[in-house]
């Protein structure tokens, strides 16, 4: 049952950039909805959505393990929402810090300020998850009378967390104990990792060992394999076609194909 029944004070909070259709355009922030998405109410979450465009979330803080906003409503005194998710521990950020750093890719592509798709693979290897999968994993609470979960408050801050997220990736890993600078300097430290570009002295140019036989071939068969990618992944994570086969999303049609190549038959 919706408890708030009238009309929200008009408020001028954070607005939804995104004023018709899907919030959130980043393959991260779109992961995060769709996951969203696939276990709340709709409805709540339509109702959700209508607050975030209209200015009702008038501030959002992204913290460790959690995410607190203050959302008007329909009386005077705005409702506190909190948004928080199960907490990786110390020795498991050490482990994926051991892990991205091992992977030249995945560091380069961190000191350069993106987030690679393949990461969230890395995090499900090692038994943990970067976004809440399911609606135990997601704990949202807010003062509000309503016992909908979620109630439009908490619905309304899920999709500005995802516009935030479009602006910064590194928020999701800040939510999830992490800061940005906290990630890249683990990454610089660790043994083995690739240096960072920008922190490394220039060197004059010479010819010195360009002929010398290349060594150390039986490390390169050493390394660990790519992390595998499960079937329709990048319908996952690339911005879905504006195409249609008979009133189906394009991406629905493919998914069958690419989990019919990928079987063993």
């Amino acid at each position: 049952m919706d408890f708030e029944w009238r009309e929200p004070i008009e408020a001028d909070g954070i607005r939804a950039r995104t004023r018709r259709g899907s919030i959130g355009s980043a393959w991260w922030s779109r992961r995060f909805i769709d996951l969203v998405e696939s276990f709340a109410d709709s409805g709540r979450l339509q109702r959700g959505r209508s607050y975030a465009r209209k200015g009702q979330v008038l501030d959002l803080r992204v913290e460790r393990f959690e995410v607190t906003a203050r959302v008007q409503g329909s009386v005077e005194e705005p409702y506190e929402v909190a948004l928080g998710i199960e907490a990786i521990p110390e020795s498991g950020w050490r482990r994926v810090e051991e892990e991205l750093a091992s992977r030249a890719v995945f560091q380069a592509r961190l000191l350069a300020g993106e987030m690679p798709p393949e990461i969230e693979w890395v995090f499900a290897e090692l038994g943990f998850a970067l976004f809440p999968g399911s609606a135990e994993e997601l704990h949202m609470m807010c003062s509000c009378p309503d016992w909908g979960d979620p109630c439009k408050h908490a619905a309304a801050v899920l999709y500005l967390l995802a516009e935030a997220f479009d602006d910064d990736p590194f928020l999701i890993l800040a939510w999830n104990g992490r800061t940005k600078d906290q990630l890249l300097k683990a990454l610089r430290r660790r043994p083995g990792a690739a240096p960072d570009p920008l922190e490394m002295e220039a060197e004059p140019l010479t010819a010195a060992g360009f002929w010398t036989p290349p060594s150390g071939l039986a490390a390169l068969r050493e390394r660990r394999p790519t992390p595998p990618v499960p079937p329709g992944f990048i319908l996952q994570v690339a911005t879905p076609p504006a195409v249609r086969v008979r009133r189906s999303d394009l991406t629905d049609v493919l998914a069958p194909a690419y989990n019919a190549l990928s079987s063993e038959n």
